[in-house]
């Protein structure tokens, strides 16, 4: 298990998400970059889409029961290990008592910490992640808080020979400060007057301060709608962009609604969803329309590297010969003829 003794700003236990109940109203949830949680999975030894913790900006400080290997993939919050700093997207070995903690944001907004053995909270729908709107999964339905202590599941059998791999640079989403996201034209395009299709692609847009794990609030030129702004409320895809009346775009994220009335001009492709987690208010981004035969590409290629992040780290694992240590150092009592002994004792 693991003690929160911090929480930081907003740490919630997400996963893949709780797919299969849309109809009945219930939001996927899961974590915002489901490729950062799946490769920092990979390192652990863990299945792809066991559940992890998400970090928004200022990351939780956080006391280790019992060793355990552990990968902090996404943006850079500052990890750090008993005070000192540690790489992201790579094997890190914690041992009992050890201490992690997050000295804020350096690049990016968001950062997943995936534990050997997975969080071990208890599934609502098939899924641990947290819905904060509902109330319902993670940690007690809510954000973590001081005092927290978070069950974690039984590691692979070789989970400690991951130490030190890292996952190649290449393979890592990248954290872009003014991305140009790819978008598939959306299902009521013609919704919209042909200079508003212009001028959404031509512009550039503003994160607002009313945006989070829902969907963010767009700010800038308005769109413009050929007539009206409602329609007979329909599915609601992760990435699809609304048009309120009011002409300024809302993407819709992890947390969104099953549906919703407004008319949706473009979604953005999946393999660019993780792009909006690293995005805070005032950051900048556009549009850029492409077709499905990209969006389709752009997915295989992701596929493709978690592929190729799991063989390189079982193949990391396979060429390392040496065992788990539990403790550097301690002590044990013995009786000896009657007599109590303490022995004091350190490994090399």
């Amino acid at each position: 298990m693991i003690l929160i003794e911090s929480p930081g700003l907003l740490t919630t236990v997400q996963d893949r998400g709780r797919w299969g109940y849309q109809a009945f109203g219930m939001p996927v949830s899961g974590a915002m970059d489901l490729y950062s949680l799946m490769a920092g999975n990979a390192v652990v030894c863990n299945d792809p889409g066991a559940a992890a913790l998400e970090m928004t900006l200022l990351g939780p400080r956080l006391r280790f029961s019992s060793s355990r290997l552990f990968c902090v993939t996404g943006g850079d919050l500052s990890p750090r290990l008993n005070g000192r700093e540690i790489p992201c997207w790579e094997g890190i070995m914690a041992r009992e008592g050890d201490v992690l903690s997050f000295h804020g944001a350096v690049e990016g907004a968001r950062a997943w910490l995936c534990i050997s053995g997975g969080i071990d909270t208890q599934p609502v729908m098939d899924s641990r992640s947290t819905c904060l709107r509902a109330g319902i999964g993670g940690y007690r339905g809510r954000k973590l808080m001081a005092g927290d202590v978070i069950p974690l599941g039984m590691p692979d059998r070789l989970w400690y020979r991951g130490e030190g791999f890292p996952i190649p640079p290449r393979h890592r989403n990248r954290v872009e400060k003014c991305p140009n996201i790819r978008v598939i034209p959306g299902p009521q395009e013609e919704m919209f007057s042909p200079s508003g299709v212009e001028s959404f692609y031509g512009s550039v847009f503003r994160v607002s301060a009313e945006s989070d794990r829902m969907g963010y609030r767009l700010e800038g030129g308005p769109v413009e709608h050929a007539g009206g702004a409602d329609i007979i409320s329909d599915a609601i895809p992760c990435g699809a962009v609304q048009v309120p009346g009011h002409g300024l775009p809302i993407v819709m994220l992890a947390d969104r609604q099953t549906t919703g009335g407004y008319p949706k001009i473009a979604v953005a492709i999946g393999a660019d969803i993780h792009l909006f987690s690293q995005l805070v208010h005032g950051d900048i981004l556009s549009f850029r329309k492409t077709g499905m035969a990209e969006a389709e590409k752009a997915s295989r290629s992701m596929a493709e590297n978690l592929s190729s992040i799991r063989t390189m780290a079982a193949d990391w694992r396979s060429r390392q010969r040496t065992g788990l240590v539990q403790k550097k150092e301690g002590t044990m009592r013995l009786r000896l003829e009657g007599e109590d002994f303490e022995v004091s004792w350190e490994t090399q």
